[in-house]
């Protein structure tokens, strides 16, 4: 490799990633990795969560219930502001959203 193409790669992930030197680059690109991995990880973990919503709504439906528990959704929305501040809060509706009436 030419010394003008190891310039233009470092030139080019320096400006990929925002960074001003090429060991910052080189860090930001392998957390960005691990943020990639993570998002995989937390997207899988929403599904499954989905998954485990459905059971339960079938079940409390089939038995005469409604299919939301308001007490139980105020307990998730509260665990998740304790847990992560305000923003939690809007994090759990999301969640809250994406698991009710699918069923």
């Amino acid at each position: 490799m030419s010394s003008s193409t190891s310039t233009t790669t470092a030139t080019d992930t320096t400006t990929a990633t925002g960074a001003h030197t090429d060991e910052a680059a080189a860090l930001i690109g392998g957390a960005r990795e691990r943020i990639d991995a993570l998002d995989d990880r937390i997207i899988g973990l929403v599904q499954e969560r989905m998954a485990v919503s459905a059971v339960i709504q079938e079940a409390r439906i089939t038995s005469g219930g409604r299919r939301v528990n308001l007490s139980r959704e105020t307990a998730v929305l509260g665990h998740y502001r304790d847990a992560l501040g305000k923003p939690g809060t809007t994090l759990a509706m999301t969640l809250l959203e994406l698991c009710r009436g699918r069923v």
